[in-house]
């Protein structure tokens, strides 16, 4: 089998150590970008990068909007084929800036690697979001056992992700420090909780009812009263494991460790829903659920913007524009209200929605 040459290889070292150093993305997303350029490495049986061509990049599109998905079985999505696309070009934009490859490769060649206008919408087409009511999760919370130390953990790990609206990164990295009851509040320092962007901010818990911070308060006492966990120990330990006498592994406690990812943390929440019939939230929509609730909650320019601020966002339009869809049931009842005369905007007001409609410009340009 044929393997990738030292000549790309070399390259692809240097186009990662660019992303991560000059662009500063992170580990996970630099990942996905070299699995995109490894499928049109294995398309092209490891292709010599400095005789890439236009051909070249028109038969790997063919070839990938074909191909069908490892999961599903079904034709790999239109957002993934433009993902993959924009990865290449990317890349290919990256080596015609450097020596030995600027005179070998044509940059309207790069060009093949666009998908048709349909394609490309058809790939941003917004989708439906699988958003939980804070009715569900409360039901959820409810139903979950507490009786058993794992038990407990995994509930008040739940009812955590419920009041912070945390990303899971930050969720499996959290130490008992950094919750400090009396102020109701999470502190997402950077230099030891994974926050997006390494930015460090301070979240008060959502206003979301008493009985998730009962839990998070009963959790937090359990492990430094009776099993002694300390400050610099983390709120949610990994699980110890051991063999049972059939040799199998099985868990038998907690460990001092955080989680090196946030995989348990999805597959505790697949089975905590599952287990009252509702269909699978991931950690991340909590985020969407919060926004939805500010969106009915916060009543002022002023309030909401502190809403958005506790979700880590400087700017309250990425709120709107990247969580706040509008529900349909919603969207009918704001259209019924424009045909009432309309009442007096406040000054405030008029400035966000100046803000919000100059960004929709921006991004429409």
């Amino acid at each position: 089998m044929k393997t990738n040459s030292t000549k790309n290889a070399r390259i692809l070292y240097e186009y990662a150590k660019y992303l991560k150093e000059a662009k500063q993305l992170d580990d996970s997303t630099i990942d996905g970008v070299m699995k995109s350029i490894n499928r049109f490495d294995e398309a092209t049986n490891y292709l010599d990068f400095k005789k890439f061509r236009a051909k070249h990049a028109i038969a790997f599109k063919k070839h990938l909007l074909s191909c069908k998905s490892v999961v599903t079985g079904d034709k790999l999505s239109k957002a993934t084929v433009l993902t993959t696309m924009r990865h290449l070009k990317g890349f290919f934009q990256f080596l015609v800036t450097q020596k030995g490859y600027r005179a070998k490769i044509n940059y309207s060649d790069i060009e093949y690697f666009n998908l048709s206008e349909k394609d490309t919408r058809i790939a941003n087409a917004k989708r439906t979001r699988n958003v939980a009511t804070v009715e569900q999760i409360m039901q959820t919370l409810q139903a979950m056992p507490c009786e058993t130390v794992l038990e407990m953990r995994d509930r008040a790990l739940l009812a955590f992700v419920l009041i912070t609206g945390a990303r899971d990164g930050a969720v499996a990295s959290v130490k008992i420090k950094h919750v400090d009851l009396v102020e109701q509040s999470f502190y997402q320092d950077a230099r030891e909780v994974k926050t997006k962007f390494s930015k460090t901010f301070i979240t008060y818990f959502f206003p979301v009812g008493e009985l998730p911070s009962k839990i998070l308060a009963e959790w937090i006492e359990r492990l430094t009263g009776e099993l002694g966990y300390k400050p610099n120990d983390p709120l949610f330990p990994k699980t110890k494991l051991a063999h049972n006498y059939n040799q199998q592994f099985t868990a038998v406690g907690l460990l001092k460790e955080s989680w090196s990812n946030a995989t348990p943390i999805r597959k505790i929440f697949r089975t905590a829903f599952e287990s009252v019939g509702l269909p699978y939230y991931n950690p991340h929509s909590f985020r969407n659920t919060l926004v939805r609730l500010g969106e009915n909650l916060c009543r002022t320019p002023e309030e909401f913007k502190a809403w958005s601020q506790n979700l880590g966002h400087e700017s309250v339009l990425t709120s709107f524009y990247s969580y706040g869809d509008v529900p349909d049931y919603k969207q009918a009842e704001l259209l019924r209200k424009l045909s009432k005369p309309a009442e007096k905007t406040s000054p405030d007001m008029e400035d966000q929605f100046k803000q919000f409609m100059e960004f929709q410009k921006m991004m429409a340009n």
